[in-house]
């Protein structure tokens, strides 16, 4: 008995020092992370002056709301464009994922007759896609969707990957509980709404939160499809604005006929400001969908 008496407080003491090098490496790992965050809030409240003299500080040498007044120079347009960046993101993460869903449910049923060859389809779209010219045709001359606010959803609520990877979660869901459901009498539509859809909320969650931030960094889409102002989502409307201080900057002889002094643009810390009002809210809805997110990483792997 006298060995196992010295060697426990050996174990544990090997068990504590591993735990507090775990806790020490993440607690480095989560401050290399929350610092280059500090740090843009930081430089949208600098002056132009001082950034250019000190360089990027995380306390502003001088304190300033100059990015964000010139951001906020115009609030209606920007008001508007966070309604239809909002519109865009929710309307189009919720049909995106009842898509995504009813397709990786299909392909995930083996008594599906057809269920390999429209998995083969779905994978083959991973590898060919016919490019920006004919996609760029299909949505403004045959679905005549230019100009309307459905061109910056309806041409991406498929995702080839995010369908594999609904298809791998839901082909472990155990097929017994398809088959009770239907011997009491529940057709398709009910044991897909009321069985199959909570019991994927792990999966729903994660592929969710992707396909939100896509639909609310996607600025590219309406720059290709969208003329008309009041369908201008928030991230177009700020890299019209970084363009125009960048063409301000650029041109110094033509800005100095108007009396224009340009030190006095908020160049690098409107682009600081400009990331947090773009990016901001996602920050804040990440938490909602944390517990959801490492679990449905893990179970929501390919599965033939």
């Amino acid at each position: 008995m006298t060995p196992h008496r010295h060697a426990q407080p050996k174990r544990r003491r090997t068990f504590s020092v591993m735990q507090a090098f775990n806790h020490g490496f993440f607690t480095f790992v989560t401050l290399a992370m929350i610092f280059p965050f500090l740090l843009v809030i930081s430089i949208s409240f600098s002056n132009e002056t001082s950034i250019m003299e000190h360089g990027y500080r995380l306390i502003p040498t001088e304190f300033t709301i100059r990015a964000y007044s010139y951001i906020f120079r115009a609030p209606d347009l920007l008001i508007r464009a966070y309604g239809v960046t909002l519109f865009i993101t929710v309307v189009g993460t919720l049909f995106a994922l009842l898509v995504t869903a009813m397709l990786g449910y299909v392909t995930s049923r083996r008594d599906f007759r057809y269920r390999v060859p429209i998995t083969f389809f779905i994978f083959f779209t991973m590898l060919f896609n016919g490019g920006l010219v004919p996609s760029y045709i299909l949505i403004k001359q045959y679905l005549h969707l230019g100009n309307t606010i459905w061109a910056l959803i309806v041409p991406y609520l498929i995702s080839p990957f995010y369908i594999m990877v609904m298809k791998g979660f839901m082909s472990k869901l155990p097929f017994e509980i398809i088959e009770s459901a239907k011997v009491d009498g529940a057709r398709e539509l009910r044991i897909f709404f009321t069985i199959v859809l909570p019991l994927s909320t792990p999966a729903l969650a994660t592929l969710g939160l992707f396909l939100s931030f896509g639909f609310w960094n996607a600025w590219f889409p309406a720059l290709l499809f969208i003329d008309n102002e009041k369908y201008v989502p928030l991230q177009l409307l700020l890299v019209r604005m970084l363009q125009n201080l960048e063409y301000l900057t650029s041109n110094n002889d033509f800005v100095q006929q108007f009396g224009i002094n340009i030190t006095e643009l908020p160049t690098l810390s409107a682009r600081m400001a400009m990331a947090i009002l773009a990016g901001g809210p996602m920050v804040f809805i990440f938490p909602f969908f944390q517990k959801y997110f490492v679990k449905g990483l893990t179970v929501g792997s390919l599965k033939s």
